[in-house]
């Protein structure tokens, strides 16, 4: 019985195969939607994850002013000493990494190219996770005395050197000459857009006297050992650094100390929410789509009214005159549901290669979208269903 009903709604489908693809197309588009936007969502989730994670392990930061705007004009530096005093009076910490940046012009031969210069210490290569491509770190003596030596990005040893191997050779960064120590493992864009490699890393006292002019820290790097819990080192840190600015307990922080693994949850969060809004927005065209198909199902009975009345009239029962036209409108939802799902999957696939981002598939989401477009079917097939079924049969048998 229901195969026969399957056949029936199958030929009345094909009878208008331009009109009832037109039907479904709001369906297709619905589907194909909702599982593109959640698979680049999720993709763009998984990228800023592995990017931010990337950063460092187990990573804090320490810097003036309050939150993550603009910084305080009035909040302080840090200074080396108060970098020492985390480093002695802070347990769990593998590395602790002061940080000083500039712009400089690199220059080398008849090369040239403008890059940041971060004056740090062999810390900093530890809390960022950098490792070395070529030559070595600097010696603490390099780092105690200020000597102009400079580990280079990948990308400052492409623009400078091309090929050429750049260990041993100086360069110029605007009037400082450095003898280039080390190479940098390449890291790639951040998922900010900026270039991780184009940098230039140098004792941090170099570049406070000789290109800063100044005996500030801009930033403090702080790594966690694995076992160390990175809420109670943010708070120790809070607590040193309140007692060393001479912060009163009325008074707010005029600095800040995040957790890396507190931005990846906080950026991980904004996107799930995002991706939750664009994969609702595109579930209404789903719901436009279902009114077509209401929309083309009533006219259907209306164009098959003697049909149904005969039906009726040689002892059809009612159920079976809505089950029919009950299966057509799933028949034509599902096929929708399926050219939505190879649309969405095709359309999310050639994004995620273009913006290179992970191809994340929610096997869940394609199973909700196409059972989704099953439940159209059912929801909008219903009332023309129950009014075809529901005829007299006279009077559809005199109906021209």
């Amino acid at each position: 019985m229901i195969w026969e009903t399957i056949r029936l709604a199958m030929q009345a489908i094909l009878r208008n195969a331009m009109r009832s693809f037109l039907t479904v197309l709001g369906v297709v588009i619905g589907v194909g939607a909702v599982i593109a936007m959640v698979t680049i969502g999720n993709g763009t989730t998984a990228q800023v994850q592995a990017e931010i994670s990337g950063l460092g392990t187990n990573l804090l930061f320490v810097r003036p002013g309050q939150g993550f705007g603009p910084r305080q004009t009035d909040a302080p530096d840090f200074t080396l000493d108060d970098v020492e005093a985390i480093r002695h009076q802070i347990g769990g910490l593998q590395a602790v990494a002061p940080s000083v940046g500039t712009t400089a012009n690199a220059v080398y031969g008849n090369q040239n190219h403008s890059t940041t210069v971060t004056g740090t210490t062999n810390d900093f290569l530890i809390a960022r996770d950098w490792k070395l491509a070529s030559g070595r770190q600097f010696l603490e003596g390099e780092i105690r005395s200020g000597k102009a030596m400079c580990i280079i990005g990948a990308t400052v040893r492409e623009e400078l050197f091309a090929s050429a191997d750049p260990i041993g050779q100086k360069i110029r960064l605007d009037t400082v000459s450095c003898e280039v120590i080390g190479t940098l493992e390449g890291k790639g864009q951040s998922s900010f857009g900026q270039d991780q490699d184009d940098m230039v890393l140098m004792p941090i006292r170099t570049v406070q006297r000789r290109l800063v002019g100044k005996t500030d820290v801009k930033s403090i790097y702080l790594s966690a050992e694995d076992e160390a819990e990175s809420a109670k080192i943010q708070r120790d840190v809070t607590w040193l650094m309140r007692e060393r600015r001479r912060i009163s307990a009325n008074e707010d922080d005029n600095f800040r100390v995040n957790d890396m693994a507190e931005m990846v949850s906080t950026m991980t969060a904004t996107t799930k929410v995002l991706t939750g809004l664009l994969a609702a927005v595109a579930a209404v065209s789903l719901l436009v789509g279902g009114i077509g198909i209401m929309n083309i199902m009533l006219v259907s009975v209306t164009e098959r009214t003697r049909e149904i009345g005969i039906r009726l009239a040689i002892g059809a029962q009612e159920s079976q005159v809505l089950m029919q036209f009950l299966v057509e409108a799933v028949v034509l939802s599902l096929f929708g549901g399926l050219i939505g799902i190879l649309l969405g999957l095709g359309l999310s696939g050639t994004v995620s290669a273009l913006m290179n981002i992970p191809f994340v598939l929610d096997a869940q989401i394609v199973a909700l979208a196409f059972v989704f477009s099953a439940a159209v079917g059912v929801a909008f097939g219903f009332f023309p269903a129950r009014r075809a079924a529901r005829m007299n049969p006279i009077e559809a048998l005199r109906h021209e």
